[in-house]
């Protein structure tokens, strides 16, 4: 048995993912934002959580931190290039590392531009990817603290995960994404049938979140870039937007 993932929407468009791994009872935060809610989330589920692990040092992924670790002397784990932006960090980690939920194991992937020391979260068996802020979907992060090139890149670590990975952003912007999207293919027909799909989930009050690799080398305009300069155009159109 694999991973359980349980979705925890926050402030006004962030979502905090709640990770369980059943053989050992184990159960970790991905990026939380504010504290009181996970807390009741895990305490409703019956889940003890033990651990957080932050992507990036915003702190809309950290403020929380210190509330959960307060209330659960959780151990937390981090991006060892932004260990003096999060001060709660127990843990520092790079791309090449290994952590463990458990019984599960993830490897970090160093995904930097919207930060300098961005990290994803990849469970290989779980065919999950954990990506804070570096791809949304239809969208990518702002280049903040990094370059395009930097963004390319991580396009193409991503993609190479497979299809079958489902990719946890920290966001609820697909709608303004895929809006953005269509006026750079608008005649990309999975592109409309998803927006499609995406405008009546969001009328109904949905979530579009989690999305695949699959969705998004089909419909993301900066997955789908063919070469940085492309990706840097489109980034900077997404932002004077």
């Amino acid at each position: 048995m694999g991973i359980e993932v349980v979705r925890i929407p926050v402030l006004s468009d962030n979502y905090v993912w709640l990770v369980h791994e059943p053989v050992s009872g184990e159960t970790m935060v991905v990026d939380p934002a504010v504290g009181e809610p996970v807390l009741a989330k895990a305490d409703e589920l019956g889940w003890k959580i033990t651990q957080i692990w932050n992507t990036h040092w915003h702190p809309d992924h950290t403020g929380g931190n210190a509330e959960i670790k307060a209330a659960t002397s959780c151990i937390i784990t981090g991006p060892e290039a932004e260990f003096g932006r999060i001060p709660t960090l127990d843990i520092q980690v790079k791309g090449g590392d290994k952590v463990m939920l458990g019984e599960v194991s993830a490897q970090v992937m160093d995904v930097p531009a919207h930060t300098a020391g961005h990290i994803a979260f990849h469970f290989a068996e779980d065919h999950a990817a954990f990506v804070g802020d570096t791809l949304f979907a239809m969208g990518c992060g702002r280049l903040f603290e990094g370059t395009a090139d930097q963004m390319y890149l991580n396009m193409r670590k991503l993609e190479a995960l497979g299809d079958d990975t489902i990719v946890y952003c920290a966001h609820e912007y697909t709608l303004s994404n895929g809006s953005f999207a269509l006026t750079i293919e608008p005649d990309n027909s999975a592109l409309v049938e998803r927006m499609a799909q995406v405008t009546a989930m969001r009328e109904r009050g949905e979530p579009t979140v989690p999305t695949s690799i699959a969705l998004e080398r089909a419909t993301n305009p900066f997955m789908r870039a063919a070469s940085v300069g492309e990706l840097a155009a489109r980034r900077a159109a997404k932002d004077a937007a």
